[in-house]
């Protein structure tokens, strides 16, 4: 058990680190952006635009859950300071023990909620789009493909992060060629951004008849989820909608009516498709809101570029490789940036994914200096 003067260097460091993220989170600036909305909620007349009530409770909701939490954990911690105090002064061996297990709870709150304060970028508090592709491997790849699909997804179920399916297209043999989702949380997209990159297997495939190790990749890519003040206006002009029937595995139709859409949009190429809404118009909205998305990610990467250009530096490499699953011949998930890795790949791939993008977080800002 650790001594009255080990729990009391633990406060003490905790409460610096809570201290920094207090100044950076600005509790009296977001309490009055709440007394502001909690204004604006009452109005009688709030719900006559449905669009603009929902943002206003969504954003009256985040930020009281921002200020709840970290209001919360300094009160726990001041609880924990108090206690040791009592316990010193009773010579309460009882006490101590119950510092020591409060402050090894404590502890990795503070510091998952330090990584959250690291997410400042533009678009870091919304939603997250997911897309995951297979990528060079074969039947091996689409079936990665769906392995990292289940982990995100489980990962998202963790953290009780609602989740919506727009699309998933089923490989002939197995796996699928893609899928596209939704994350809606706070931070989800600043969250799962470190994600992006070039994910790799090496395993004995389980299709191969002569049991020969793989490698298959498969790639994920995460964008912000626009919003109505991102103004990306895309005239009908510039896209063609093509519609199919929705298919689930193995090709069977899922649907027998053509309500999946595909979008294309004519000046870059994009294509985007929906295919898990009920109707028509619904696949047809949700394809729009992709494809703005991809296009509000790519009006940033552009300008990125030009930053970068403008400061000297031609290349970025962040993105492509960026970690490796090994089943075979041993069993090891690391990160190729961060160096971070685990010897668990089955817990990865259940969804234990929060060291890994933690320590990406802290890589990219470190980083960007």
């Amino acid at each position: 058990m650790a001594t009255a003067d080990e729990s009391n260097d633990r406060i003490a460091a905790l409460d610096a680190t809570l201290s920094s993220i207090e100044a950076v989170v600005d509790l009296p600036r977001k309490r009055a952006d709440i007394a502001d909305l909690e204004l604006e909620a009452s109005a009688p007349d709030l719900w006559d635009d449905q669009e603009h009530a929902q943002q206003v409770t969504s954003r009256l909701s985040r930020l009281q859950s921002d200020v709840d939490r970290v209001s919360g954990l300094r009160q726990r911690l001041d609880d924990l300071s108090v206690l040791i105090d009592l316990a010193v002064e009773e010579d309460d061996p009882e006490a101590l023990a119950e510092v020591e297990t409060g402050l090894n709870v404590l502890g990795p709150e503070i510091e998952a909620l330090e990584v959250r304060t690291l997410l400042s970028g533009e678009y870091d508090d919304r939603d997250a789009l997911v897309t995951i592709r297979s990528e060079a491997g074969g039947v091996d790849a689409a079936d990665f493909a769906e392995m990292l699909l289940r982990m995100y997804l489980r990962w998202a179920d963790r953290h009780r992060y609602p989740v919506e399916v727009w699309d998933i297209s089923y490989a002939e043999e197995a796996g699928i060629k893609s899928a596209t989702f939704t994350v809606q949380a706070p931070f989800a997209y600043g969250t799962l951004s470190v994600e992006q990159g070039t994910h790799r297997l090496v395993r004995i495939s389980p299709f191969d008849n002569q049991g020969r190790r793989q490698t298959s990749f498969a790639g994920v890519e995460v964008l912000p989820v626009t919003e109505e003040a991102d103004h990306i206006d895309i005239p009908e002009s510039d896209i063609r909608v093509d519609v199919f029937r929705s298919s689930g595995p193995g090709g069977q139709s899922v649907n027998t009516t053509d309500s999946a859409v595909r979008i294309t949009h004519l000046p870059t190429g994009l294509v985007v498709s929906c295919q898990n809404e009920k109707s028509q118009l619904q696949n047809k909205a949700a394809a729009l809101r992709v494809l703005q998305s991809r296009l509000l990610e790519r009006a940033r990467a552009e300008k990125e570029a030009e930053m970068r250009q403008l400061k000297g530096d031609g290349g970025n490499s962040w993105g492509s490789q960026m970690r490796s699953y090994v089943l075979h011949p041993y069993q090891m998930v690391k990160d190729l940036r961060t160096e971070h890795e685990v010897g668990n790949p089955e817990a990865v791939f259940d969804g234990d994914l929060d060291g890994f993008i933690e320590a990406g977080i802290r890589w990219r800002r470190q980083r960007q200096g």
